[in-house]
């Protein structure tokens, strides 16, 4: 509570999974509910912020306009609680082995989880930024379940729809998802995580390896 840029912030994730839609979806509604208690019983604590190295990559050259693109739209909210913490984020990859042309355009940010700078066990709260003209490639993760929900750029994911600021979208464990961006604007997407405590500490994050079309 003596840092009221991160209280700000973590309320603005407890209002989109409080009051936006599920949808109708019974299996939206129940991952709302989940990262929504865990988050309320986190900040019930008033733990302590711990501080990592401020660290950057390449992508985060886009952040002050995917910031400038939520502040114009319907998460304006937690664009403007985000600008005031962005000096203070930790950007990684979470890949050991980084494909050259993914590394220029995507990275993350934990806010709160095991390794982030509010600690929680059973959840992980934070940002993926992607540039313009983003292929994120196939991956899953396992005994994880995870949303997204948009926060400034349009987004496909298995290039089923198109997503705008706003939508959520869930992926349960084992799912394979594969992203691409517009090509004009970056994407910035807030994610929540929930699964057992041990592999929210260690995700062990692959790409699935690129699948050859079959031969006729």
């Amino acid at each position: 509570m003596d840092c009221p840029s991160w209280i700000y912030l973590l309320r603005e994730f407890e209002a989109l999974y409080r009051f936006g839609s599920a949808g109708g979806s019974s299996s939206i509604r129940s991952h709302r509910k989940r990262v929504r208690d865990n988050l309320s019983a986190v900040i019930a604590t008033n733990p302590a912020i711990v501080a990592r190295e401020p660290t950057t990559k390449p992508v985060v050259a886009h952040l002050p306009r995917a910031l400038d693109l939520g502040e114009r739209a319907a998460m304006q909210g937690m664009a403007r609680a985000l600008r005031e913490v962005r000096n203070d984020l930790h950007w990684e990859y979470g890949y050991d082995r980084m494909p050259k042309a993914l590394s220029r355009k995507y990275a993350y940010c934990d806010i709160l989880g095991p390794n982030g700078p509010v600690h929680a066990d059973r959840l992980v709260l934070g940002f993926v930024l992607f540039a313009p003209g983003t292929t994120y490639p196939q991956h899953s993760h396992q005994e994880i379940e995870e949303s997204y929900i948009s926060i400034a750029g349009a987004w496909s994911e298995n290039n089923a729809a198109v997503y705008a600021p706003g939508s959520l979208i869930l992926n349960r464990s084992g799912d394979e998802h594969r992203i691409t961006t517009g090509d004009l604007e970056p994407c910035l997407l807030a994610y929540a995580w929930t699964g057992p405590g041990e592999r929210l500490r260690a995700p062990q994050m692959k790409l699935s390896p690129t699948r050859k079309p079959r031969s006729v």
